[in-house]
């Protein structure tokens, strides 16, 4: 446990043992079984926030999000529970019924509604995963170009050309990527030469602060720019005011997404979203 302990806190360091480090093996264990259950169990459940077109003021895609009620602790974070669920590999599973749950619900929306899901680098590593992807429009009848997935720098960087082989593969088939939280790595600019991306998405940590904080907006204006010099959609994450969808407008991101149109929902109340999305328009 010590061992491990001084693993995770970086190289050329060492931990004695302590208590708390059989407690937190136990909890992330009784975690985990508890993981598995909710999956057998239907305990999880897909959630979708919009995101709009600036330019028509429309909603173009929900990104899905994966969403946990345990019987007896309520709502479990996904920042506690998916890393947990990459490490046992449990993710496979998890990812494969959260994509044929997003295409089947998506299939129901109006307009050609996309849908948007998130991978890592543990499905990507799955050698069926290309396969499961096409299963899973087959079987849900959903066109390939609604299906958007997204990856972050940091499951490029865990097997780069792999993993750009499979996208190659998807992209091939029609289906739209996206590189989520733009800006916030090393090599984020290379792997823009590397793949065809048809939408970066950027990170919410520079939106929050551009109207007030000048290198936030110049940063936020630099991907724009590039956005639209690649013929890449770019998409501002975490917009929550209107001083914020004020700010990003007028750098030109093209599409928006965050708390100010409405925050994850159930699939069931999304007809809902359209309906105050389409009040905002005629308001505005």
């Amino acid at each position: 446990m010590a061992m491990y302990a001084a693993k995770n806190t970086g190289r050329g360091t060492y931990c004695f043992y302590e208590a708390p480090m059989e407690e937190q093996i136990d909890a992330r264990r009784a975690l985990e079984d508890a993981l598995r259950r909710a999956l057998q169990e239907n305990q999880l459940e897909v959630y979708y926030q919009p995101i709009v077109n600036l330019k028509r003021m429309e909603i173009v895609s929900f990104e899905a999000l994966l969403r946990w009620t345990h019987p007896v602790r309520g709502a479990i974070s996904p920042a506690e529970f998916i890393p947990v669920a990459e490490e046992t590999g449990l993710i496979v599973a998890i990812g494969e019924w959260v994509l044929r749950r997003a295409c089947a619900d998506a299939a129901q929306w109006p307009n050609g509604t996309r849908v948007s899901v998130n991978l890592s680098a543990v499905q990507l590593r799955n050698d069926d995963f290309a396969q499961i992807v096409f299963s899973a429009l087959a079987a849900t009848q959903l066109p390939a170009h609604q299906l958007e997935l997204e990856i972050t720098e940091s499951v490029l960087l865990q097997d780069s050309d792999a993993t750009l082989a499979v996208l190659h593969q998807l992209r091939g088939f029609g289906i739209r990527t996206c590189m989520d939280d733009f800006g916030t790595g090393f090599s984020s600019l290379s792997y823009l030469r590397s793949f065809p991306f048809d939408k970066i998405k950027i990170d919410r940590s520079f939106v929050k602060d551009m109207d007030v904080q000048e290198d936030c907006r110049a940063i936020v204006t630099s991907i724009a720019h590039l956005g639209q010099s690649l013929n890449m959609t770019t998409t501002a994450e975490g917009v929550e005011t209107r001083e914020q969808l004020e700010a990003v407008m007028a750098v030109g991101c093209t599409e928006v997404q965050g708390y100010y149109f409405g925050p994850p929902t159930p699939a069931a109340d999304v007809a809902q979203v359209f309906s105050r999305l389409e009040k905002m328009r005629l308001a505005a």
